[in-house]
């Protein structure tokens, strides 16, 4: 696993960041010495996840407080980088909080690492022995800054035994599985095979998978979840084969203050992306209703149906 250090950190008045775009050809280190370019860095996908956007984020703040950026606009440029993540606001309120805000962003980051440790044990304890295992987009160490979420607990079944493969979805149209996911399973020596987003269907048809895991951007109050474009019909095809369909996310992904999946705002990318010669719609997310998600794992344990019970109960105060 990648030092969370080596993802993201703030040092000698500049936030380094692992640039993701580079990867996996290249391991090319981003500076940013103000806000507005962690922003931009956020925003132009170096760094990418939703626990990684909050930590990036939070250092981009703090590093725009030790440089005397005005604090306001600081956080009000890094707010608009990825609006469907509820982690970024949630840790930009979290360090404007501390009265040394990089010692807070420092924090919030360990803290970070600690969740994802405990939602990887969490979720691990669900899959079986032997298990072949799918998932979506990416979820690890790049994506957290620290163990991962979905990635993370398949990570931690292997080492106890229990995963023998995993499938890859490629996640068009920028491929981060294929690009990142797949990088980290191979310097992990995990068993894996990158496949079209299409092909899982097939997959899961023919009895290949046995439970597909995914990260989440926001939650909603009662269980909808926003995640990486493809999530959605991925847990169709999961419930219609009987599949368990597992979310893992952090609590700071959980957003009580939206009460479903209708009221997420999703982020619209740039059309090129998708397509430069035709017409094309590039949205970056989409939402899973919360009964085809068979269950929500966070760094408080196993969240089951009512949805909007349980979530509630696992928030601290």
């Amino acid at each position: 696993m990648l030092a969370p250090e080596r993802i993201i950190r703030l040092e000698d008045g500049r936030v380094l960041l692992l640039d993701q775009r580079r990867l996996p050809d290249e391991e090319i280190e981003l500076e940013c010495r103000s806000a507005a370019e962690v922003a931009e860095a956020i925003r132009g996908l170096a760094v990418r996840g939703a626990p990684a956007i909050g930590v990036a984020a939070a250092y981009g703040y703090a590093l725009a407080v030790e440089r005397g950026e005005d604090p306001d606009e600081a956080r009000a440029v890094l707010l608009t980088a990825r609006p469907t993540a509820a982690n970024l606001a949630w840790a930009l309120d979290e360090v404007r909080s501390a009265s040394d805000p990089a010692a807070g962003a420092r924090e919030l980051h360990e803290e970070e690492v600690e969740r994802c440790r405990l939602m990887s044990a969490h979720a691990a304890d669900l899959i079986g022995a032997g298990s072949s295992a799918l998932t979506h987009c990416n979820t690890g160490a790049l994506a957290t800054g620290g163990q991962g979420t979905a990635l993370g607990a398949i990570q931690e079944a292997w080492t106890r035994g229990l995963v023998r493969h995993v499938f890859v979805d490629e996640t068009r149209p920028l491929l981060q599985g294929a690009r990142l996911t797949a990088w980290e399973l191979a310097a992990a020596g995990i068993p894996h095979t990158v496949v079209a987003d299409a092909a899982a269907g097939s997959l899961l048809a023919a009895g290949e998978v046995d439970c597909v895991l995914v990260g989440a951007d926001r939650i909603a109050a009662n269980g909808d979840t926003a995640n990486k474009i493809g999530t959605y019909p991925l847990a169709v095809l999961a419930d219609r084969h009987a599949v368990p369909f597992t979310v893992v996310a952090p609590t700071s992904t959980v957003d009580l203050e939206t009460p479903t999946g209708a009221e997420i705002p999703i982020e619209e990318r740039d059309p090129s992306e998708v397509s430069t010669r035709f017409a094309a719609r590039n949205p970056a997310f989409d939402v899973t209703p919360a009964e085809l998600i068979s269950v929500i794992v966070t760094e408080h344990g196993v969240h089951r149906r009512p949805y909007a019970e349980s979530l509630a109960e696992g928030i601290p105060a």
